[in-house]
């Protein structure tokens, strides 16, 4: 279970996503939490907004935002100038639809958990 938000601006930004954009991006939420609580040296969690959109950041690894891309899809977006992208890309060509190196794309309906688990968790483990 995930922690309540750490401002009412981000509570905010979500009460303002379609209710499945909101049920997608709360339960990504809720992994990155998760996955930082398993994650050895991880925790804890900086909730913020950057352009709009909540980011997670822990102190070793590199910011994920969670948002909608422009396409209207369900985004969840890394730094353009890491590998993250481009890597979950090499090993999951086809599950995703992304944009270049700064986001995946999700379908409408229940998140395939096992494989963004492992984005998230490269994104909380990201050393440059």
């Amino acid at each position: 279970m995930s922690p309540g938000f750490s401002s009412p601006a981000i509570a905010s930004v979500y009460d303002d996503f379609a209710p499945e954009q909101r049920a997608q991006l709360l339960a990504l939420r809720a992994l990155i939490f998760e996955l930082a609580e398993q994650t050895p040296n991880c925790s804890p969690v900086e909730e913020s907004l950057k352009w709009g959109q909540p980011s997670y950041r822990v102190a070793k690894g590199t910011p994920l935002r969670l948002g909608v891309a422009s396409s209207g899809a369900t985004a969840v977006f890394a730094h353009c100038q890491t590998q993250v992208i481009p890597e979950f890309r090499a090993v999951f060509p086809n599950d995703f639809t992304y944009d270049g190196n700064r986001a995946v794309h999700l379908s409408p309906g229940p998140l395939p958990l096992a494989l963004l688990r492992l984005l998230i968790k490269a994104a909380l483990t990201y050393r440059a």
